[in-house]
C-alpha cells in the first residue's frame, strides 16, 4: 500500500457529521436477490454510425438493456440472481477529480459485502497508473471511515491518462488476470468511458473473464444521452460555483462600479455555465453552443457585450456580472481554427518559438492582433485528446479588455454616457472539484455503486451503471444497465464536396440542446436577467433543511427517464401481443394493423432524417 492513500483524514465537525449521512437505496436494488429484465438489443443513436460501431465492438455492440426490478415486480422473464458466490471486484478513478466519486466506492463496497462478505474490493492507486502497475489497497469499512460523503479522490488518487494504447489495454489485461479480478469498475466521463468499452471488448475477444463497468462520474455534466441524465459531481459544482457567483453579484449591487468577468470550468460543453445562470441569475451568459451556431465571431461577442453595458448604463447601472464557459475560446470560429493550425504545427514537431513564424497569413494577423498573455496562452501543447488545454487559456481577461477598449472608444466619441468600465476577471474552477459533494450526488453516487454490483452479479461485460427518473424522490429512481457501445457516435468531418474523414466510435461529449427546455428557461428569463438586478443566491450546500433536497434546475425541467419510456414501450408492445392474437375479431385486427402501419411510417421518417448528416 502506497502510504499517501487511504490514510484517514482529519475531519471537522461539518465533514464528521456528513460521514454519519447514510444514503437512500431504491427498492429495487434492496434485499439479498438481484432480479433483472432485459429488454431489446440497444442500438446507436445514430443509424449512420451504427454499421462503424458494430464492427469496431463486435463483441458488446448490440447487447440487451438491463432493468433492475423491486422484489414485489411480476415480470415472468425476469432473471432472478439469489446464489452470490464471492467475487474480486477492481475500481479506478480516472479522469478529473469530481465531488461524489468517493460514494461510487462506498455503495460498491456496501453492496458487494451484503451480498457475499467474503467479497473484495480492491482499490487502484493513483488511477490508471496504478492499473497498470497493480498498485492496490484493499477496500475496507476502516478505509472507508472518514471518505464517506467527502469530496475529491485522495482516497485511491486519480489520473486523466487514457487507456487507450496496446500496451496500455494489454498492460490493464494482465494486471485484471494477475489479481484474478471477476470485475473491473472505470469511473469517469466521456473519455475514461470510451476506454472502459475498449476494454470490455478487448477482454471479451481474448476470452479474460473479468468484466468492465463504466460509472459516470464528472463534473463538467457532459455525459448526457438517452441512458444518462446527469453525471455525478454536477450538482455539487453547479451549486458551489452558484454561490460564488451570487456573492460576485451582490458585490456588483453594494459597489455600483465593476464588471465581474466570471470563466466557469466545464470544458467545451456550456453545461455548467447554463445551470449557474439558472441558479444565479446572472445579467449575461455567454454559451459556447449559442456562439458555434450562430458563427459569431469575437468581435461580435464584444460588441454583444457593449451593447449590454450601454443599456445598463442607460437605466444608471454601471455593474454587472457575466458568466463566460471555459470552452467559448473553442466556439468562436477564427480562434477554433487558429488553434487547429497551431496544434497542427505542434504534430508536426514545431518549437513553440517558431510557431508564430509558421503560421498562415490570416492566421498570423489574428495571432498579432491578439493581447500577448492570450498568444501565450494558445501556444500551449494540446491535452491527450487534442483538445486546447482550456481551463489556462483566459477567454474572460481578453474580453474583458476588447470590452473595455471599445467602451473607451464609445466614451471618447460621446455614444455611451456610463461611467468609466471597470472589469474583474476571475475563473471558477479548481475551487470547487474538491468540495464537499451534495446531498444529491451523495445519494446518486452512493446508488450507482450498488448498481454497479448488479451489472456484475448478472455477468454483464461493457455497461454502464444507469439511474433514470432523478427528478423524483430517491425511492422512484429507476436502476439499470446500458451497454457502452450504444452510447457512442461516429463524428464526420467534410474534406471537400466529395471527402469525407470518419472517426473512430467514441463516447462524444454532450452539448447543450438549443431546443431543449433548460435553455428555452434562460432564454426567456434572458432579457429581465439582463437589465433587471434579480440575482438568487441558493447559499451553501445543506443536507437537511430548505435546499437540503434540490436538485439541478437543468435537469429537473426536462422530461427524460429515457429507461422508464423503453420499459413502458416493451409494456404496451406486450399488451398488444396478448390482444392481437389469432381469433381475435376483425375489427381489432384491422385496428391494430392501422395503428401499426401509422407508428411505423412515421418512426421511419423519424429515424431515417438523422441518416447521412455531416458534422463539420
Amino acid at each position: 500500500m502506497d502510504s499517501d492513500y487511504g490514510v484517514p483524514r482529519e475531519l471537522s465537525e461539518v465533514q464528521k457529521k456528513r460521514t454519519l449521512y447514510e444514503p437512500e437505496v431504491p427498492p429495487c436494488l434492496q434485499g439479498t436477490t438481484v432480479r433483472v429484465e432485459y429488454g431489446d438489443a440497444a442500438i446507436a443513436a445514430d443509424p449512420a454510425g451504427a454499421h462503424v460501431i458494430s464492427q469496431a465492438f463486435p463483441h458488446t455492440y448490440g447487447q440487451p438493456l438491463a432493468h433492475f426490478l423491486r422484489k414485489t415486480a411480476v415480470v415472468p422473464d425476469a432473471k432472478v440472481i439469489s446464489e452470490h458466490p464471492a467475487v474480486r471486484v477492481g475500481i479506478v478513478f480516472c479522469g478529473r477529480q469530481s465531488p461524489g466519486g468517493h460514494n461510487v466506492v462506498w455503495g460498491l463496497y456496501e453492496a458487494i459485502k451484503a451480498h457475499n462478505k467474503n467479497s473484495k474490493l480492491i482499490g487502484f492507486l493513483g488511477g490508471s497508473d496504478g492499473l497498470l502497475a497493480q498498485k492496490t489497497l484493499e477496500i475496507t469499512d476502516e478505509v472507508l471511515s472518514s471518505y464517506k460523503n467527502q469530496g475529491g479522490y485522495d482516497m485511491l488518487g486519480r489520473t486523466k491518462d487514457q487507456i487507450r494504447t496496446t500496451e496500455q489495454v494489454n498492460g490493464a489485461m494482465a494486471s485484471c488476470q494477475a489479481l484474478k479480478l471477476d470485475a473491473l469498475v472505470i469511473i469517469g466521463g466521456v473519455t475514461s468511458n470510451t476506454d472502459a468499452a475498449q476494454l470490455a471488448e478487448t477482454f471479451a475477444e481474448a476470452k479474460c473473464a473479468t468484466k468492465v463497468v463504466g460509472v459516470p462520474v464528472t463534473l463538467n455534466g457532459d455525459l448526457k444521452n438517452q441512458f444518462v441524465e446527469t453525471t455525478v459531481g454536477f450538482d455539487t459544482i453547479c451549486k458551489v460555483n452558484s454561490q460564488l457567483i451570487s456573492n460576485m453579484c451582490t458585490d456588483a449591487l453594494s459597489a455600483e462600479k465593476y464588471y465581474y468577468f466570471i470563466r466557469l470550468m466545464g470544458r467545451k460543453a456550456s453545461h455548467v455555465a447554463l445551470e449557474c445562470a439558472l441558479q444565479s441569475h446572472p445579467n449575461m451568459v455567454i454559451l459556447g453552443e449559442e456562439v458555434a451556431a450562430s458563427k459569431l465571431t469575437i468581435f461580435d461577442i464584444t460588441k454583444q457585450i457593449c451593447d449590454a453595458v450601454q443599456a445598463r448604463a442607460e437605466k444608471d447601472k454601471n455593474h454587472g456580472v457575466i458568466l463566460i464557459p471555459e470552452g467559448l475560446v473553442e466556439s468562436i470560429p477564427e480562434l477554433y481554427a487558429l488553434l487547429q493550425e497551431i496544434h497542427g504545427l505542434h504534430g508536426k514537431g514545431v518549437s513553440v518559438e517558431n510557431i508564430s513564424s509558421q503560421l498562415s497569413p490570416w492566421a498570423s494577423a489574428l495571432f498579432e492582433f491578439l493581447p500577448p498573455f492570450i498568444r501565450k496562452q494558445l501556444l500551449l501543447h494540446p491535452e491527450s485528446d487534442d483538445s486546447a488545454q482550456l481551463s489556462q487559456i483566459e477567454t474572460e481577461k481578453l474580453l474583458a479588455q476588447l470590452v473595455e477598449t471599445e467602451m473607451n472608444r464609445r466614451l471618447k466619441e460621446g455614444t455611451y454616457k456610463g461611467k468609466k468600465f471597470n472589469a474583474i476577471c476571475h475563473f471558477f474552477g479548481y475551487q470547487a472539484r474538491g468540495a464537499l459533494p451534495s446531498k444529491f450526488d451523495c445519494d446518486y453516487a452512493y446508488v450507482l455503486g450498488h448498481v454497479c454490483y448488479h451489472i456484475i452479479a448478472a455477468g454483464l461485460n461493457g455497461y454502464m451503471a444507469t439511474v433514470t427518473n432523478l427528478k423524483s424522490p430517491v425511492n422512484k429512481w429507476r436502476c439499470g444497465a446500458a451497454p457502452i457501445s450504444s452510447m457512442m457516435t461516429v463524428k464526420r468531418w467534410s474534406r471537400g464536396p466529395s471527402a469525407t474523414q470518419i472517426g473512430k466510435p467514441a463516447v462524444h461529449m454532450a452539448s447543450i440542446d438549443l431546443k431543449g427546455k433548460a435553455y428555452e428557461l434562460l432564454r426567456q428569463s434572458s432579457s429581465s436577467f439582463l437589465l433587471e438586478d434579480i440575482y438568487r443566491n441558493p447559499g451553501p450546500l445543506q443536507y437537511e433543511g430548505p435546499g437540503a433536497d434540490s436538485k439541478p434546475i437543468s435537469l429537473c425541467v426536462e422530461d427524460q427517464d429515457y429507461m422508464g419510456r423503453i420499459k413502458k414501450l416493451q409494456e404496451y408492445l406486450e399488451k398488444v401481443k396478448n390482444i392481437v392474437k389469432p381469433g381475435c375479431s376483425q375489427d381489432v385486427l384491422k385496428a391494430a394493423l392501422s395503428a401499426m402501419s401509422s407508428v411505423t411510417e412515421t418512426l421511419n421518417i423519424m429515424t431515417s432524417s438523422s441518416n447521412g448528416q455531416t458534422q463539420l
